[in-house]
């Protein structure tokens, strides 16, 4: 083994003191720690993984930048050479340091799909809930047939001190392509049905998501993906009929799995330097595998805020110029009810 990575292994046993020694201004949030990016600054597009198989592993999701410890540490501290990165890390390894705080472990670890499947199990289904009333409030009707949503009135968090709490939440599963939920995205709520919770990082997540999503429908040949759940059912209120899926995040948009008889992707991209990214680059490798891809822009910042902004009228238009003849013909028939009806 060489030096390197003996060094990235002891590191990587010490995850947790290692981000809060060079990154201070982020927090826990369970089996991750989130911060802004590599130099520290407040925020939670970088996260580190604290326990399981990669922890040590990083990726900022606003940057595509991902690596070990070591390739942290480096960045952090702008040290450009592998020796110089060395010395740092024996340095912070030969200082004395706290222990770290007892935590309690569950029986199933908290981030695994088992964990994910058990909470949507637990979760009831949307009608008559707070998540119907936020979803609504967010342009999006007919919430109650979605299958992949759903509604936990006492959902468990940490809060910024790290104790546990619970509140309201929206639930969306993420699946597989074949149909395996692998993880869920929990969204907590304000009690108005307003908005999103007045706390730090309202969204969270947990099981596998890289490469899956939260599907409505059943993709065969075509298929629109976006990022956030709320744009996707801002795509959705348009074109009902048309397969859909969230990734959740930029860098999981390009790291979607892609179904194998899939002929055309329209990606719904936010409208951000993350966002154009990610459509670049899923793009791309949907054209590697024969697939058209197309681009669906917002004006504002992501087609629910265009929604929100415009009206249904005005997002069906400047859509359906961007999708290809055939698909409009397609998927276009009939009336859509409009969330201002």
């Amino acid at each position: 083994m060489s030096v390197a990575s003996e060094m990235a292994q002891r590191l990587a046993r010490e995850a947790e003191a290692v981000c809060r020694h060079y990154l201070p201004h982020g927090r826990r949030e369970g089996r991750y720690w989130r911060v802004g990016d590599v130099h520290g600054m407040p925020g939670e597009s970088l996260y580190i993984r604290l326990h399981g198989a990669a922890t040590g592993k990083w990726a900022d999701a606003a940057t595509g930048e991902h690596g070990d410890l070591l390739d942290l540490i480096g960045l952090n501290r702008g040290l450009g050479r592998l020796a110089d990165v060395l010395d740092e890390v024996r340095v912070f390894l030969g200082s004395p340091r706290a222990p770290p705080e007892p935590r309690w472990e569950p029986s199933v670890p908290i981030g695994s799909p088992e964990a994910a499947r058990r909470l949507f199990a637990r979760s009831r289904p949307l009608a008559g809930t707070l998540a119907e009333t936020y979803l609504r409030n967010r342009g999006i009707p007919d919430v109650r047939k979605h299958g992949s949503l759903r509604f936990q009135p006492h959902c468990w968090y940490r809060d910024a001190d790290d104790r546990l709490a619970e509140g309201p939440a929206l639930i969306a599963a993420v699946t597989a392509l074949d149909g395996r939920l692998t993880g869920v995205q929990r969204t907590w709520l304000d009690p108005s049905g307003g908005g999103k919770a007045a706390m730090p990082s309202p969204r969270r997540a947990l099981g596998h998501l890289l490469g899956n999503g939260v599907r409505f429908g059943v993709a065969r040949d075509v298929l629109a993906a976006g990022e956030g759940v709320e744009t996707v059912l801002a795509l959705r209120t348009v074109l009902p009929a048309l397969p859909m899926v969230a990734a959740l995040s930029a860098g999981h948009l390009a790291a979607l799995h892609l179904p194998p008889t899939l002929r055309r992707l329209y990606v719904a991209r936010d409208n951000d330097a993350a966002g154009r990214r990610a459509a670049k680059r899923l793009g791309s490798r949907a054209e590697a595998l024969g697939i058209e891809a197309l681009v669906l822009a917002p004006v504002l910042g992501d087609l629910n805020d265009d929604l929100l902004a415009f009206g249904h009228a005005a997002l069906r238009a400047h859509l359906r110029a961007q999708f290809a003849p055939e698909d409009v013909a397609r998927f276009w028939a009939g009336r859509v009810r409009s969330w201002r009806a």
